[in-house]
């Protein structure tokens, strides 16, 4: 899969540029540590989806009265071998290096066979693949009977910032955002796809779809402002020639380090929503 990033909060910038080899390197580097941090920011997001997704495979586990096998995780399983090896690093310090395999692949080629699965975990990826319904097919075939799907997906980015930001016009959030979805039109076309009806389409039963709502004051987490500044920076690559001249200097405040920078505002919010989808085969 190209660029599979779960757990992804980098992913909100797919296909925002196209950069060269040291660039896409750098910008890699960067989409990693943003995603470890939206991790530790919207912790209480991940522990919703999370639960649902574990809750939904250990009943099914007990209809089936047996402990599941295999858990397969789309995150590591990837084109990039340096994100692979993040992960890879990440599971030997948590102890967990035994049970963790990454696997370099391009799903939009075929699936590896990954079978027999138990639980697939797609965390803001799948709009990633070029025939998702396909994919999808090819992924129920290598799940046993009763075996899982968790779908989590969203419909726009996170939001960060208030309208007024005390420079520049106001609204500088919703137009970046609407430039950033003309892009994602063109790259990812499933990006906020029914994925409830593309699960259906591919041969699987939803059993469940759970809108779960992000509202974190940035306050509250003192990484927030890091996180901001980090998904601004990313956004910046590609869309600063998108955006108009005073936008583009409202920008370069924010990414600065004065008093209206996001790693000193007091004033931020992040909000939004992210969907769960559950089904079995």
């Amino acid at each position: 899969m190209p660029h599979s990033h779960d757990h992804d909060a980098s992913d909100l910038h797919e296909g925002v540029g196209h950069t060269h080899d040291h660039d896409s390197a750098e910008l890699e580097s960067d989409g990693a540590d943003l995603l470890d941090l939206d991790a530790q920011v919207l912790h209480g997001y991940w522990d919703a989806a999370l639960d649902l997704a574990t809750a939904a495979l250990s009943e099914r586990a007990a209809r089936a009265e047996r402990s599941p096998a295999r858990v397969v995780d789309l995150g590591a399983v990837d084109v990039s071998e340096l994100s692979l090896a993040r992960i890879g690093d990440k599971a030997r310090a948590a102890g967990t290096g035994d049970r963790v395999r990454t696997l370099v692949a391009d799903l939009d080629a075929g699936w590896p066979d990954l079978g027999p699965v138990d639980l697939t975990w797609a965390s803001m990826s799948l709009h990633h693949l070029a025939d998702p319904t396909r994919s999808l097919s090819e992924l129920r075939r290598m799940t046993r009977t009763g075996g899982l799907v968790a779908v989590a997906e969203f419909d726009e980015p996170l939001r960060f910032l208030p309208d007024d930001l005390g420079v520049g016009r106001p609204g500088f959030e919703t137009r970046a955002l609407d430039a950033l979805s003309v892009v994602h039109a063109e790259a990812v076309p499933t990006l906020g796809a029914p994925w409830a009806s593309i699960l259906g389409d591919a041969g699987w039963t939803v059993t469940g779809q759970h809108d779960l709502v992000i509202d974190e004051p940035s306050p509250e987490h003192p990484l927030a402002g890091r996180y901001a500044r980090g998904w601004f920076d990313r956004l910046s690559h590609g869309l600063a020639d998108r955006l108009d001249a005073e936008d583009r200097l409202t920008l370069t405040t924010l990414l600065g380090d004065g008093p209206l920078s996001l790693l000193r505002r007091t004033d931020l919010h992040l909000r939004g929503v992210r969907t769960v989808t559950v089904a079995h085969t």
